[in-house]
């Protein structure tokens, strides 16, 4: 069972029909009422036939593999992703934060910091950014968004013409990296005033090179160039964002020209996309992990056995190599080895053994067929999965094959959003995860985001007083060596609980047609669309 499961997870035929399904699937979304606006699928054709006319307008169409269903600049990272909002800081590609909409910042005290707001920028309807907007957004983003309010957890603000005064309820020494959460994205309250809030969240008003044009949700973008942006006029007049979740639809539109970037590109893809004259692979190591979330509101999951059971049967290695294809590396921790603050122990082997007789320690004893019972019942676990990143659900086949080696039965169920799936349903006991763990730099915004009460991340209402203990002094520690220490020993607590069991820090794979010039994805996967990217 398990050698047919990795010898399916490794070839995974296209079977003629599917292929006829899913290339119907892709006409259907560049033609008809459901079509690019502005002419987007033309800049497929144009992706196929290889240049742009003289004069003629520079469009490019970009697949996501996420769907969104609003634009809501404070409670989503669509927005700053594709080009429309902007942060006052931003990560570079050493992981520093640096400069964007403030061109400065100073603490004056443990609690009080001081940003020179950039005098030359203006947002997308044309008003002018100055310190009274930047704290009129601030306000709408912690009103609108729990998560953003307890990140940057502001007592009081004030504007005196480009000069914003924040204090915090705390000390605060990591407070300017919070700000590159996409969350804290700058917008024009004003306009949000003059158009709506639900008007105002399907088209925000940022300070980006694009604004968007038309917007269909969970369907597409339609961008268009900002003239007046600060940063230098894009290069690119049109940019089209389209929303699809299966991966081989995303690779069929790229080989067919319906796109020229396509992003999470399934492994077993790569090979057949680089034989194409036309295109290339971007792989570049990221800062994600992908992960099991163990739901601890469940009796069983608060057993450590049966989570250090599961951990045992997690295969990385085979991960990395069967499902991968090379494409990530086995993880020992949810921040890469290759961090400061990331953990430098051996990656955990799989022992099917050693989690059979931790489950045995747990009350589960086997029958004749060597499937696990307890108390007359069956050792059944509800395990959640989803299509946005390929691979995840061929993570949980595997794991299902070796876990019934072992006499676990797992049932895998794929939804489609899964944040919202794991906080209303009471169903699931793990569910396979990604998420990217230092995406400022920093383990901190990961640590409380995914283990604090009412963190983000935290759809399993995790509650650790040591890990909240630790965090806590984490978030009042402003010295680097002695934020590494501490988020490595937060690290040893999480080792020590398991309230998740890490696999494998993945690339970032995307398929990108050879007109697109200037461009490649950032290991942050923040930045995307770009006034520098450019086509042929």
């Amino acid at each position: 069972m398990q050698s047919t499961v990795r010898s399916a997870i490794r070839t995974k035929p296209y079977f003629y029909i599917a292929l006829l399904c899913l290339l119907m699937t892709v006409a259907a979304c560049s033609s008809g009422g459901n079509g690019p606006v502005g002419g987007a699928g033309a800049s497929g054709t144009k992706a196929a036939d290889g240049a742009e006319k003289a004069g003629e307008a520079k469009k490019l169409t970009l697949l996501y593999n996420f769907k969104s269903s609003s634009l809501d600049p404070h409670n989503g990272a669509i927005p700053l992703r594709m080009g429309v909002t902007e942060t006052l800081v931003r990560m570079d590609e050493k992981l520093e934060v640096k400069p964007w909409l403030a061109v400065k910042w100073t603490a004056k005290d443990e609690w009080t910091w001081v940003f020179t707001i950039r005098d030359s920028v203006t947002f997308q309807d044309g008003t002018k950014l100055d310190a009274a907007a930047v704290k009129a957004s601030f306000e709408r983003g912690v009103a609108a968004s729990k998560s953003l309010a307890s990140a940057l957890k502001i007592a009081s603000m004030e504007a005196s013409g480009q000069e914003l005064t924040v204090v915090t309820t705390e000390p605060s020494p990591s407070f300017p990296s919070e700000l590159v959460n996409p969350s804290a994205a700058v917008i024009s309250v004003e306009a949000e005033k003059k158009m709506g809030k639900d008007a105002f969240n399907l088209a925000p008003v940022g300070t980006g090179p694009f604004q968007v044009k038309q917007f269909k949700p969970n369907i597409e973008i339609a961008l268009e160039r900002y003239e007046g942006y600060w940063d230098g006029k894009a290069k690119l007049n049109e940019v089209t964002v389209k929303f699809n979740e299966d991966a081989n639809v995303r690779v069929l539109a790229l080989q067919s020209g319906e796109a020229d970037i396509a992003y999470h590109i399934p492994a077993e893809s790569v090979a057949s996309l680089e034989k194409d004259s036309r295109l290339r692979v971007e792989s570049v190591a990221g800062l994600r992990v992908h992960f099991l979330l163990y739901n601890q509101k469940k009796t069983l999951m608060q057993d450590i056995k049966v989570r250090k059971a599961i951990d045992l049967l997690l295969n990385r290695v085979s991960i990395a190599k069967d499902v991968m294809l090379g494409h990530a590396v086995p993880a020992n921790g949810p921040f890469n080895s290759s961090l400061p603050f990331g953990s430098k122990d051996q990656v955990q082997k799989p022992d099917p053994a050693g989690a059979k007789k931790l489950l045995e320690e747990a009350g589960f004893q086997a029958g004749a067929d060597g499937k696990l019972a307890k108390d007359g019942q069956w050792l059944t676990l509800e395990l959640i999965t989803y299509k946005g990143r390929p691979e995840l659900p061929l993570i949980a086949q595997l794991l299902q094959s070796d876990a019934a080696a072992a006499g676990v039965t797992m049932n895998i169920k794929t939804v489609e959003n899964v944040d919202t799936y794991l906080r209303e349903n009471k169903d699931w006991d793990l569910a396979t995860y990604s998420n990217s763990t230092a995406p400022r730099g920093d383990g901190g915004f990961f640590l409380n985001s995914a283990f604090m009460p009412g963190g983000a991340l935290n759809a399993a209402g995790l509650d650790s007083p040591d890990l909240k203990e630790v965090i806590g002094r984490l978030n009042a520690a402003g010295d680097i060596g002695k934020r590494v220490q501490l988020t490595q020993e937060a690290v040893g607590v999480i080792k020590r609980e398991l309230p998740q069991s890490y696999a494998v820090y993945p690339n970032i794979v995307v398929g990108v047609n050879k007109r697109v010039s200037n461009w490649k994805p950032g290991a942050e996967e923040y930045y995307i669309v770009t006034n520098q990217m450019d086509v042929k």
